[in-house]
């Protein structure tokens, strides 16, 4: 069977092969009508458009590389789906890597995305421990956009939550209904996270005049066992209490477990000092699951996949772009347990 050419499409539309061209790749000013008639042979031929072979021949490319190296991390996940649907809309493909670590399999990444001919490189950065880029990542030499959930200190086009925004406004919520004793459970003491959190949280204390106590800051390993333990030894120490801000999902399933050992409930009751009024800082896949539902500041994943591949657009078509640091803000969902 012979196989339909551009040419081929170009006599069934009555138009010129340049014509045919250009509403292939969406340029130049052509009519309504002759689009209409174009896609209308191409349809009618069965003809399939060989995207690589024009991105060959224009020494373009509508590939983009997308490092994610955490899979078990909702945030970075859900920024993914958002990355790849945005740049879908806009005729581009995303080329997936997951280096293992950031030695070899990394390099073999990247080396990989060059063989492809990818036009530019989107890194989801994963640990919260380290404020620089592999250098791997940092010298990559095709336009390059991080998404990181903590400050980087590097000069790179980067699109970042706002965690002490979202500490800070967590915080004053608990105050505004009452709350005067309120706790910080769980990462790491060495967690960026963390650190920019409890900035936050001191800033909302010092506004209202609160104090805080060093003990009310208990760290812990992220897993649901860590936090259960240090939150019971808190509310031990202090029975009086009445909130907690959890570093992460775990933190928050672990507080839970913790706040029952102590013969105490969650809820937002001031008032009835049994209750725990507890405040994540992720927009969890099962949230609505729980009982109660949790109340949580949005992580603002979707918008942070909207920006970064906004902003690698942007470098694509405008190659001296100046460095952009864009930082997101979260929404606080009030629900149940707070």
């Amino acid at each position: 069977m012979k196989r339909v050419s551009i040419i081929d499409v170009a006599k069934q539309a009555g138009v010129s092969v340049s014509t045919v061209s250009l509403v292939l790749r969406q340029k130049g000013k052509i009519s309504a009508a002759t689009i209409a008639k174009v896609h209308a042979a191409i349809d009618a031929l069965g003809y399939v458009h060989n995207v690589a072979a024009a991105n060959l021949r224009a020494s373009t490319s509508n590939l983009i590389g997308l490092i994610l190296r955490d899979f078990s991390d909702s945030f970075s996940i859900k920024v993914m789906a958002s990355i790849v649907q945005e740049l879908e809309k806009q005729g581009y493909m995303v080329f997936l890597g997951q280096p293992l670590n950031e030695g070899e399999h990394l390099e073999r990444c990247l080396l990989s995305f060059k063989q492809q001919g990818v036009a530019g490189v989107i890194y989801l950065a994963c640990d919260p421990r380290h404020p620089h880029l592999p250098a791997q990542i940092r010298e990559c030499p095709l336009p390059l956009v991080v998404v990181s959930q903590s400050l980087l200190e590097e000069n790179c086009c980067l699109v970042m939550r706002d965690n002490r925004q979202a500490a800070n406004l967590a915080t004053r919520y608990l105050i505004e209904r009452g709350h005067r004793n309120i706790a910080y459970i769980g990462g790491r003491e060495d967690d960026l996270i963390r650190q920019q959190r409890l900035l936050g949280f001191h800033s909302a204390m010092a506004q209202y005049g609160l104090a805080l106590r060093a003990e009310s800051t208990p760290a812990c390993s992220d897993d649901t066992q860590a936090a259960s333990l240090a939150t019971r030894q808190l509310l031990e120490k202090n029975n009086t209490i009445t909130a907690l801000l959890c570093h992460s999902p775990d933190a928050m399933i672990g507080s839970i477990s913790g706040i029952h050992h102590t013969g105490r409930t969650v809820g937002k009751d001031v008032f009835l000092t049994q209750q725990v009024a507890l405040i994540g800082f992720e927009d969890m896949l099962h949230v609505n699951l729980t009982s109660p539902s949790f109340t949580y500041v949005s992580s603002a994943s979707e918008e942070t996949g909207r920006q970064a591949a906004a902003l690698m657009l942007r470098k694509l078509k405008e190659p001296e772009l100046q460095t952009q640091r864009i930082t997101l803000s979260g929404q606080l969902i009030a629900r149940e347990s707070a």
